[in-house]
């Protein structure tokens, strides 16, 4: 379907449903959706293209990640263990645990 006309129905991911349902065009702008209500809830939001909007949950742990990488030295991360070394030395010993009598 190359060109779309108001009131076709199409699918598309609502922000109130949370899943991709179907939507009618409500607007066109350019030759394509810019518009869409959908047939479920009857919500009207901008035409997605399918794709959900990232959580912001995700947002804030990739802005977290990246922060932490800006102030991260690179010659820092890189340690290297040396090859002969043992296994058990480079583990850490755990805790004793305490028993509850």
């Amino acid at each position: 379907m190359a060109e779309f006309r108001l009131g076709d129905v199409i699918d598309d991911h609502c922000i109130k449903c949370r899943r991709i349902t179907n939507h009618s065009v409500v607007s066109i702008m350019n030759g394509g959706p810019a518009k869409v209500r959908c047939r479920t809830c009857y919500n009207d939001h901008d035409y997605r293209h399918e794709q959900a909007p990232p959580s912001k949950k995700d947002l804030k742990k990739l802005e977290l990640f990246k922060e932490v990488l800006a102030t991260v030295a690179p010659a820092a991360v890189v340690e290297e263990i040396p090859a002969e070394a043992p296994v058990e030395a480079v583990k850490k010993p755990r805790a004793a645990r305490a028993r509850k009598a």
